[in-house]
């Protein structure tokens, strides 16, 4: 068996979108850090300039997001979806938010090891975790072992539906790559009677505005975060075709523009850059 990739460069990120969420009072205080203070604070002017001229800045797309991923996961946990796996994790405040909601709800966190024990020390302390909600190590390129997604998924009951979600974490490598994942993922969902996969996504569509300015921006978070950001698809239909030949059934796509009127989300000038891509197994 190979050795699973490498994906540790990516976990700074988990501080600036942690503090991100906790200064726009959707996240716990206790998931505040000194390390994404100093972020939050160096990229201000950055943000500034981001959300004048282009029409919208990270912040606003990391609260596109997560607003619309939260709105789906209460849709389908009120239609009876019982069990979530969060991969990447991070110090996202999703996990404890609708174990409190929603105290059915088995709900397991996942990210790499170091992050992962950070992550349960936390949560720990503060009280939060349970039977039904737990932190788990995971590396979405191990094929098998403690880390793979068969034996994190291996916890669940697979008689029930399942939503397995990430954010922040696809546009991070480049489209052969985590369409590996995606492929196993299709198939492990095909155990449970339904399957649906959440995940933020960082299309670029032809003749998008800043079409240039996004794939040198991208080329330079690479850079920070000794990783190849990928912006995957040019169009939607991409994407659909592709997932329904990694053997997914359907591909939603939802746009965070149809949702201004139903989420407190910012809105961005023109056509938001960030969509939420939902996948599914299990279609009758």
């Amino acid at each position: 068996m190979s050795e699973p990739r490498d994906t540790s460069s990516i976990s700074f990120t988990a501080l600036y979108t942690g503090h991100v969420w906790t200064r726009d009072g959707i996240s716990a205080p206790f998931f505040r850090t000194r390390g994404g203070a100093f972020l939050y604070g160096a990229l201000a002017p950055f943000e500034y300039v981001g959300r004048h001229i282009v029409g919208g800045n990270i912040r606003t797309f990391l609260l596109q997001r997560h607003h619309l991923i939260d709105h789906r996961l209460h849709q389908l946990i009120d239609s009876g979806v019982t069990q979530v796996v969060e991969i990447a994790c991070g110090l996202s405040p999703r996990g404890h938010r609708f174990c409190e909601q929603y105290p059915q709800l088995t709900y397991i966190e996942t990210d790499l090891p170091d992050m992962a024990r950070r992550k349960q020390q936390l949560l720990q302390e503060h009280q939060v975790l349970s039977n039904h909600h737990r932190v788990m190590p995971i590396n979405i390129f191990a094929d098998e072992g403690e880390l793979s997604l068969a034996h994190v998924l291996g916890q669940l009951d697979q008689s029930k539906p399942v939503v397995v979600i990430t954010e922040g974490l696809v546009n991070y490598f480049p489209l052969p790559v985590i369409s590996e994942f995606w492929k196993t993922l299709a198939g492990a969902l095909k155990a449970f009677p339904q399957g649906t996969y959440l995940t933020d996504n960082y299309p670029l569509y032809r003749g998008m505005p800043f079409y240039r300015t996004l794939k040198v921006l991208g080329n330079m978070l690479g850079a920070v975060s000794r990783s190849q950001v990928g912006f995957h698809f040019h169009a939607d239909d991409e994407a659909i075709d592709h997932f329904k030949q990694l053997d997914f059934d359907d591909l939603k796509i939802h746009n965070p523009a149809n949702y201004y009127d139903q989420l407190p989300i910012p809105k961005t000038r023109g056509n938001p850059m960030v969509r939420i891509m939902e996948a599914t197994t299990g279609n009758e």
